[in-house]
């Protein structure tokens, strides 16, 4: 099964969560929410996700059976359901129709809250949530067009982070722009470089 960081697994009716630590998971998850796909590496088969709970500091890691997923909702699916969905009057949602009239060379999607309210229509959004992004970038990208994309940003009703997705991890994008070097996280870890497409530094 092919998934990546940032996915939203939903799982089958009588899906375990594996080595949750946290009490309140008990009380608080169902199948009815997905799970979302945490960066770190598969163990014999299973895959790392993590679980949001009522309030912005629950959240638990844990791991799923591979065959205990039924859907995946990647962040590129959401941004299409922006326009029509039943939040689209809030910043965060407003901001994504925006930024989908615009045409961009890579492929992009939403994370976070934004896209867990998306995918599931809970009410887990406000008027001063932020707005995370990512864009997928299976080679370097043209640095002009990416500061034109943050220069979009700046114009939208909300605050914006993105996370650009190589082939080796995630870094923020406006950690790039600024310094040319950023933290990179992987899933053996977080490492600073300036070659972020690259396994490691020469």
């Amino acid at each position: 099964m092919n998934v990546r960081p940032h996915d939203l697994l939903w799982l089958q009716a009588d899906a375990t969560l594996l080595d949750i630590q946290e009490p309140w998971v008990a009380q608080q998850w169902s199948v009815q929410q997905p799970v979302v796909v945490r960066r770190d590496r598969m163990q014999q088969g299973n895959i790392p996700i993590g679980v949001r709970g009522a309030v912005r500091h629950q959240r638990a890691a844990g791991w799923v059976q591979a065959q205990n997923v039924v859907r995946i909702d990647a962040p590129e699916m959401l941004v299409e359901r922006a326009a029509s969905h039943v939040f689209r009057a809030l910043p965060t949602v407003q901001a994504l129709i925006q930024l989908q009239q615009q045409r961009w060379t890579w492929c992009w999607g939403v994370t976070g809250s934004t896209g867990f309210a998306l995918a599931t229509s809970l009410p887990v959004l406000h008027a001063d949530s932020d707005l995370d992004l990512l864009i997928r970038a299976p080679q370097p990208l043209d640095p002009d067009e990416l500061a034109e994309w943050q220069r979009q940003l700046a114009r939208l009703p909300c605050r914006v982070d993105t996370q650009v997705e190589t082939p080796v991890g995630a870094f923020a994008l406006n950690e790039w722009l600024r310094t040319g070097r950023v933290l990179l996280k992987t899933a053996q870890g977080p490492r600073l470089t300036d070659l972020p497409w690259t396994e490691e530094n020469p």
